[in-house]
Parts: C-alpha cells; structure tokens; sequence
C-alpha cells in the first residue's frame, strides 16, 4: 500500500509518502523553488518523494490532503451569510476550493498519466493532531492542536486513548489565539507570512507591561476556551487579502485602527524597535503563553492524562511549550518535527492509514526524511563550481571517513570558526536538526554578533540553539526532557550561562536540541568530538540559510557559503575552506 500525503493551496506546502506504514520521504515545497513558506500545489516535493519511494505516480493508491471543504459546511454557510465579504476575498475561495476538489486533475497536468489513486480530504486539525500522537512514544495521551485556522477551526482540545482520537472541545471562526499572535506581529512590524518566531524572540528583551490592555483584545473563557473581542480585527469581515494559490503566502493587515487606539501607533517595517515595541512583544507572548495553560488546564481537569501532544502552528512556540512543563501537570509534551500546515501531509496520511487497519498505533518519528547525496554527485557539482571556488582561493579536503573529518572540524569549530555542515538527509520541519545546520562555539558571545548581521544578515536580538548530546541536557539546563526537535525552551543553568553565552538567550534561557546517536549519529560524533576537547557537549546551531529556505542541495550550500562569511563549509565528507 503505498500513500501520498500533501498539503498544497496553503502556506507550506508539503508532500510526505508512506509505503504501508513506514514513512519513506517527506519535504516542503519551499526547498525546492526557495520560496519562503511556498504556497500552491507542492509538485517539486511530490517528485522528490516518488523519486526516493523509487515508484511512479501510478503505483500511488491512496492520496489525502489536510483540507476538507465539506467540514462545518453549514456553519460556514450561516456566518457567511451574515456577511458582506468583498468581490476578491470570494473569488479566492472559490477559486482555493475548485483547487482542493480537483488533486487528480492537477496531478494528471503535471504528470501526463491518468491517475488512479482515491482521493481523501481529511480535515485540517485532525491531521495536525495525527501528526503528533501517532509518532509520539506514548500510549496515549491528551491533544491541543492550535493555528490560525483551518476548516473553520482554529483549536481542538481531547484525548488520545491509544486506538481512537477523541475530540472533546473546539474553537470556530473567527475567534483565533494563533490569529490573534499573527495580528500582534504584524502591529510589530514584522509583514512577511511566518514571521511570529520574532516576537518570540524580541520578548525577552521587554516587559510585560501592557497585559491590561490586551486582556481586552483576547480572554480566556471556560465554556469556549477564549474569545476575541472582534472590534480589533478585521479577518472577519472578509476584507483581508490572502493569497495561497502560489509563490509565498501573503495575508493582508489583520488588525483594525481600534488595536492602535488602545496600543499606539504600529511600529513601521524598517522603523528601529524601541523599549515600547519590545514590551508589546513580552506582553503579547505572556498572554499567549497564559490562555495556553489555560487551555492546557481545563483539559486536564476533563481527563486526568499526564502525557499532552502539541499540534498546529502555534506549536511552533518553543518558548509556550516549555513553560507548560513548569506550570502545569503534564510530565510528558510531545511535539513533533513539523507541528505546522506542513506537517498536515504526514498527520493525513497516518490517519487514513490507522483508518485502513494498516496501523494500529504508533509510526516513527526520525525527521531526516529529505534529499541526501552521493559522493559522487558532490564530486560532480564540486567540479561544475570549479571556476567560482578557484577564483575566491578556496580549499577542499576529501576525507576517507566521517570519523577524521568529525575530528577536525572539531579542532576548527573549538579555534572559532564558523562551519555550514551539509551531512545525510535534509530534515523535515521548520528547524534545522544537524544536517543543514550553520554551526560554531557557545563559548565565543562575539560570535552571536558575526552569525547576525554578516552571516544570517538578521535583526540583531535574535537568539541561537544549542544542540547537546541528549545524556548532558540535566548538567548544563532545568530539565532532564529530551528536545530532538528544538521545540522547547527551558533555562540554561547559572552555573554554565558564562561558560556558552553565545547560545544562552537574554533572559537566561534556551532553544535546544537533544542530539541522539540513533537519529543522527554523525551529528552526535561531532558534538562528542567537541566535547572531548572543551569540555562542552553542546555546538551553537542555526539553520544553513541567508534570508532564504533552509539549503536542500549542495549547489546551494556552496553558494550560500562563498557569498558569506562562513569559514568552513563540511559537504557530506568534502572540507571546503577559505
């Protein structure tokens, strides 16, 4: 049985396949054309994952998408019916929902074969909640799946019992928490789509100051979860330009001129961010984090379960995740590599397989699904950039093993260079996990400057990862929880904030990772090598990029290393060095 699962007309588009119950390949449409948050139909990464699945199209029985158009038709209906929604907004609906209803034509565009293969819309939160608790290793387990929307719902809390998904609470249009944090990024500033990972990172640096006011814009409420207090927004009015249908997702402004009278004046794109911006930015992520556990709470009052799955984008918010360890009951929170409208592919395609009786239960959840390559094929593209490298004086190393290379790189990484390591299969997710990673020293805090502003050419308070060996994490953080996916935030300990400054965040804490031999053995040789020489069983991690997708291939890590500053760049066994 052999299963496709996208997500397409939507931000992130993605592709996953399934061979029986093994996931085989997954990618997003964005590391191929190198659109940010690609939107459309994810063709490029359709023909990746035929291509490692080593099948045609037609041997495909069984495709789903995470959308499903007939889901809370009739609410739909009712609401739209109160509303006067312009021209445009309509004709975009129309026009998406033409697009989910007709896969199989799309498909035979692209592919030229008649396809066979049934069609199956499994509604958006049930995927995102498939996509988390049948990889996590519990048994079972309670759910929160929160985005901005998706079929009509923004939120859905239950329980998992370990055969069936059990919803118990749900949140409809309009009333969003991820919508409301989108809002109050872009009265920040920050306009592109999936911009919100910036608050996040800009409230440490603030006070939560103005939690008064935005208590007025989105409260907590038992019987719903919470309500938006809708004079402050304009989505539901149905003037809100959103495009999904191709290139990068665009949503127009979501605030109204009710949030300014309360607030201030939005801060400009290019405008410099003052101590006022950044108390917005506290006060915003502390609400957020406060409807979380409440949300997190009421559940747990509904069903007694210590185990909680994380789901949606809003899952994306590793600083939310690691305070519901601290406050409150649940002892274990899995999220998984790709808790996002990405990984809707995978979470659909799971539960059509579970549905089919194929699989009971649990799938595995190692995220290096993506493209990987040969010696041979970088020998090849090494040869094709000859003339650029030659031209920069640039050196390459070709090392027998991983082994001697992991050794040296160690040696430089320690010296304080800074390193672009390209090793094995890309990662599925947001976040690079050691495979498409920029690395460096957590003890050099001038580091965090250089990788800022002439490296990731990025605003200057964005924070760094450190990715540690998973048996070190209670010696150097307040948390003995494994993080493989660097979806959690916890506090680097005060005995070590000195010792890796440049990974420990202004307010003491930090993004990490926990590095296992089993999923990335490399990964986990090279930070073991480190460690051996420092002392320090942790490497500063940022994804391989330059205001792009992360890189997929290795044409595009060389480029992204030669218009860089980058000293080092580790293709697969190839030391490339300036």
């Amino acid at each position: 049985m052999i299963i496709l699962g996208i997500n397409a007309y939507h931000g992130d588009a993605a592709a996953c396949i399934f061979k029986d119950d093994t996931i085989i390949a997954a990618a997003e449409e964005e590391r191929f054309t190198r659109i940010k948050h690609a939107a459309g139909f994810p063709i490029n990464a359709i023909k990746y994952c035929i291509d490692e699945a080593k099948i045609s199209i037609d041997q495909i029985e069984h495709i789903t998408i995470n959308r499903n158009p007939k889901q809370k038709f009739i609410k739909k209906a009712l609401y739209a019916s109160t509303k006067l929604f312009n021209l445009e907004f309509i004709k975009n609906r129309i026009s998406n929902l033409k697009k989910i209803n007709s896969l199989k034509t799309e498909l035979e565009n692209h592919f030229e074969v008649k396809i066979k293969s049934k069609i199956h819309n499994i509604d958006h939160h049930t995927s995102h909640i498939a996509s988390s608790v049948y990889f996590s290793d519990m048994e079972n387990s309670n759910f929160i799946s929160v985005d901005g929307f998706g079929d009509f719902v923004s939120t859905v809390t239950g329980y998992f019992d370990g055969k069936k998904i059990n919803k118990i609470k749900e949140v409809l249009f309009p009333h969003s928490l991820g919508l409301f944090y989108s809002a109050m990024t872009q009265f920040l500033g920050f306009m592109n789509y999936g911009d919100e990972y910036k608050v996040m990172g800009l409230a440490p640096y603030g006070e939560p100051k103005y939690i008064d006011r935005l208590q007025n814009v989105v409260k907590f409420d038992k019987k719903n979860l919470f309500k938006l207090d809708l004079k402050y927004f304009l989505h539901h009015s149905g003037n809100v330009d959103m495009t999904w249908l191709r290139g990068a997702p665009k949503i127009g402004k979501l605030f109204s001129d009710d949030l300014e009278d309360l607030l201030g004046k939005q801060r400009k794109k290019n405008e410099q961010i003052n101590q006022f911006y950044k108390d917005i930015a506290a006060s915003t992520q502390k609400i957020f984090e406060e409807i979380l556990i409440d949300i997190a709470n009421d559940l747990y009052i509904k069903n007694e379960n210590q185990n909680l799955c994380i789901s949606g984008g809003s899952g994306m918010n590793s600083v939310a995740n690691g305070v519901l360890h601290k406050r409150t009951k649940y002892k274990n929170i899995y999220i998984p590599s790709a808790p996002g409208d990405a990984g809707g592919s995978v979470g659909s395609a799971a539960f059509l397989i579970t549905q089919l009786n194929l699989k009971k239960k649990k799938f595995n959840d190692n995220p290096y699904l993506g493209p990987s390559f040969s010696e041979i094929e970088i020998e090849e593209i090494l040869k094709n950039n000859e003339g650029r490298i030659k031209a920069e004086d640039i050196k390459i190393n070709k090392y027998k093993n991983f082994s001697d290379l992991s050794y040296n790189l160690s040696k430089e990484l320690s010296r304080g260079k800074i390193i672009g390591f390209f090793n094995g299969r890309m990662e599925w997710g947001p976040r690079a996990l050691g495979s498409r990673s920029i690395l460096a020293d957590p003890r050099n805090e001038n580091i965090r400057e250089i990788l800022n502003l002439k490296i990731k050419r990025r605003e200057n308070f964005r924070p760094f990862a450190p990715s540690i060996i998973d048996e070190y994490v209670k010696d150097w953080f307040d948390s003995e929880n494994e993080v493989p996916f660097m979806s959690k935030v916890f506090q680097v300990k005060k005995i070590k904030r000195n010792i890796i400054p440049a990974v420990t965040h202004v307010d003491g804490s930090g993004r990490l990772q926990t590095v296992s031999r089993e999923y990335n053995p490399n990964f986990y040789k090279l930070i073991s090598d480190f460690y051996k020489m420092t002392e320090v069983p942790i490497l500063l991690n940022t994804s391989f990029n330059e205001n792009e997708p992360i890189v997929c291939n290795p044409t595009e890590a060389i480029e992204c290393f030669l218009r860089t500053k980058m000293d080092i760049l580790a293709l697969e066994n190839f030391l490339i060095y300036r």
